[in-house]
């Protein structure tokens, strides 16, 4: 649900009645993770999607049912060889659903709201509901805030909500989405109960050092993937708001000194495009001992062979040297700044997933990566 919080929230405050169907597990080949969702408001408007297609029409059936019914459902849908128009997911998979209407005399609306309110805002939030249980909780709905503090609950005990609270407060530090289990042995709860727990966090960041042509194609490919995204450099003349319209801020400093002063996190992307040794020599003996996602450098094989030489001799080890990406990018035979930029996104897409960067066609690498998919330095920001 919280990867459509932006047009969601717009409907709440608008006081639309709406059924929203969210995945809540994958068997096999999925076209969509868990958390994917599609909505329906009253007027039969659609947004979202649950499985690129496969089988859309029957879910959009099924949002309208509970929006009549006011009743959620969790549904399975798996694929289909005896009739090619039967529904089922063409891919091979097997996905599970869960179908919550969201009318304005529903009990956990307002929970429903903040959290959308929150993800909408770009704040962490959790939102756990209920998927499997003891009868009538089926989509019970929990926020909860980074602070561990919560909203709403599960319809039975307060221990029972501090328990959900806290498992999902656990998926939210680590940015994931994923099932958890209160088990029985809480009070008054005599089966386990599962919960989807979508989490959202402010966006990643994507710091682009060097005010350069280069540097703005690759702002709106930063853009276009969810990254808020900054520009840095000390040249003013270039370094200006006219020319980077489009990215977060704009700084002029000089790299190193900002990259020392900034927040980044686990998730970050560090772009170094200045291809000037005075820039990036200083800026990458920062940025390699940082513990970000990833850290590529623009420059001919050359450049890059100069540039290690200088960073080994101003004292980093192998192993912070190898941490850098350079040539920046994936060989796609890039020439201009849109496809440079095009490059650079996909080698930072392949390293967050796993990816190989190969061509899947003749290929057996998984095209839907889960986490046990992913090589060891992968990671699912």
């Amino acid at each position: 649900m919280l990867d459509i919080a932006g047009e969601l929230d717009r409907w709440a405050r608008e006081g639309r009645d709406f059924a929203v169907a969210t995945v809540v597990s994958v068997d096999g080949s999925g076209p969509r993770d868990p958390g994917a969702a599609l909505a329906v408001d009253s007027a039969g408007t659609a947004i979202g999607s649950v499985s690129g297609g496969c089988v859309e029409g029957a879910v959009y059936e099924l949002c309208e049912q509970a929006l009549r019914d006011g009743t959620p459902v969790r549904e399975r849908f798996g694929y289909s060889d005896e009739d090619a128009f039967a529904v089922g997911l063409t891919c091979g998979g097997v996905i599970d659903v869960l179908v919550t209407p969201v009318r304005s005399a529903a009990p956990d609306r307002p929970v429903i709201e903040a959290a959308l309110s929150a993800a909408a805002r770009g704040e962490a939030a959790a939102l756990a509901r209920v998927t499997a249980g003891p009868d009538g909780l089926l989509g019970r709905a929990l926020l909860v805030r980074p602070d561990g503090t919560y909203e709403g609950g599960l319809g039975l005990t307060a221990e029972l909500d501090e328990a959900a609270a806290a498992d999902a407060r656990a998926l939210l530090d680590a940015g994931r989405t994923g099932d958890v289990t209160v088990s029985a042995g809480v009070a008054r709860c005599e089966s386990p109960v599962t919960l989807l727990v979508e989490t959202r966090l402010p966006p990643p960041r994507m710091i682009v050092f060097g005010a350069i042509d280069f540097a703005s194609a690759l702002v709106r490919a930063g853009k276009f993937l969810g990254y808020r995204v900054t520009v840095c450099d000390a040249r003013p003349v270039f370094a200006t708001r006219v020319r980077f319209p489009e990215a977060d801020e704009v700084v002029v400093d000089w790299p190193h000194r900002y990259l020392r002063g900034t927040e980044t996190d686990a998730r970050t992307v560090l772009c170094v495009l200045t291809h000037d040794a005075k820039f990036d020599v200083p800026l990458l003996e920062v940025a390699l001992r940082l513990p970000v996602a990833y850290v590529g450098a623009l420059g001919s094989r050359r450049t890059h062979e100069d540039r290690d030489l200088r960073l080994r001799d101003a004292g980093l080890t192998d192993g912070e040297r190898a941490r850098l990406r350079s040539p920046i990018g994936l060989d796609l035979g890039a020439r201009t700044p849109e496809e440079t930029a095009l490059s650079i996104t996909a080698e930072i897409v392949a390293l967050r997933h796993g990816g190989t960067g190969v061509p899947l066609t003749g290929s057996a690498t998984p095209i839907h990566r889960t986490a046990a998919d992913r090589p060891p330095g992968a990671h699912a920001a």
